[in-house]
C-alpha cells in the first residue's frame, strides 16, 4: 500500500489486476482510497486525485457530520439495533442463567442478576447477537455456495474493526464481522455472496464485480447501506 498526499490530504493507493480506478471516501474518519490498475502510473494517479479533490472534500465532509454510535454502558433506555431495526435496552434483574430476549419489535430485553458489571452485560449481548447472527448466516451460505456452485471448507463470526468479511481463497476460510447482527438481513446476504465470490475470482476486478452484477444487481446499494453510521 502506498500513500500520496494531495492538497494536505492523505490518499492510499493500491495497485491491483483492474481495467477501471476506483476511489473510495470510508468511515468513519473520511479515509481516502484508491484502487488503481497495476499499469497506471503513479503521475497518472496523482493527477486523478487532483482532479477529484472537490469530490473528495464533499464526501469527507458528508463522512465526518454523520452521527457515531455513543459509547454504551448497557443500562435501560439504551438504545442497540438487530437486523437493521432500532431497539430499546431493557434491564432485567432476575436470579437465574442470564439471557436475552426480544420484546416484540420494541425492546431487547437482557436479565442478569444484580450487581452483573457493563463488561458482563456486554459478553453476555454479544454472545447473544453471535447466536442470532449463525443462524441468520447458516441458511445463507448453504443457499449461496449452491448458486455459485462453490464450497467453503469453513466460517466464522470475529469481530473486526475494518471489514464486515474477509475470505483465505487459499484455505477456503471465510470470516464474518459480528457487527452484521446489527444491519437488516439484505445488507448480510449480499457480504454472503460477496465472499463466497472470492472463491471463484480473488481479486475485486471486473470478473468479480459481474458475477456481484448477475447474482445480486442491487448490491452497490447494500454496500452503500452497510456502510452507514448505526446510531
Amino acid at each position: 500500500m502506498e500513500h500520496i498526499v494531495v492538497n494536505n490530504i492523505s490518499i492510499e493507493v493500491e495497485y491491483k489486476k483492474i481495467k477501471n480506478i476506483h476511489l473510495s471516501v470510508y468511515p468513519p474518519d473520511g479515509r481516502v482510497h484508491i484502487s488503481a490498475p497495476e499499469t497506471m502510473k503513479p503521475d497518472s494517479v496523482r493527477l486523478y486525485a487532483i482532479s477529484k479533490i472537490s469530490w473528495i472534500n464533499r464526501q469527507k465532509e458528508n463522512v465526518l457530520k454523520q452521527e457515531r454510535q455513543t459509547p454504551r454502558e448497557y443500562v435501560s433506555g439504551e438504545n442497540h439495533y438487530f437486523k437493521g431495526q432500532r431497539y430499546r435496552l431493557k434491564v432485567i434483574y432476575y436470579n437465574d442463567i442470564p439471557k436475552v430476549r426480544l420484546e416484540g419489535k420494541r425492546f431487547i430485553n437482557l436479565y442478569v442478576r444484580e450487581g452483573t458489571t457493563d463488561n458482563k452485560r456486554a459478553e453476555i449481548l454479544k454472545e447473544w447477537y453471535r447466536k442470532e447472527l449463525r443462524e441468520t448466516l447458516s441458511p445463507l451460505v448453504e443457499k449461496w455456495s449452491q448458486i455459485l456452485q462453490v464450497i467453503p471448507k469453513h466460517w466464522e463470526i470475529k469481530q473486526m474493526k475494518t471489514r464486515w468479511g474477509s475470505c483465505n481463497t487459499r484455505t477456503k476460510r471465510i470470516l464474518f464481522n459480528l457487527e452484521l447482527a446489527k444491519k437488516p438481513t439484505h445488507c448480510i446476504e449480499y457480504i454472503v455472496v460477496h465472499e463466497l465470490a472470492h472463491l471463484i475470482e480473488r481479486q475485486h476486478n471486473d470478473r468479480f464485480m459481474s458475477i456481484l452484477n448477475i447474482h445480486m444487481p442491487q448490491w452497490e446499494m447494500y454496500k452503500d447501506e452497510l456502510n452507514e453510521f448505526i446510531v
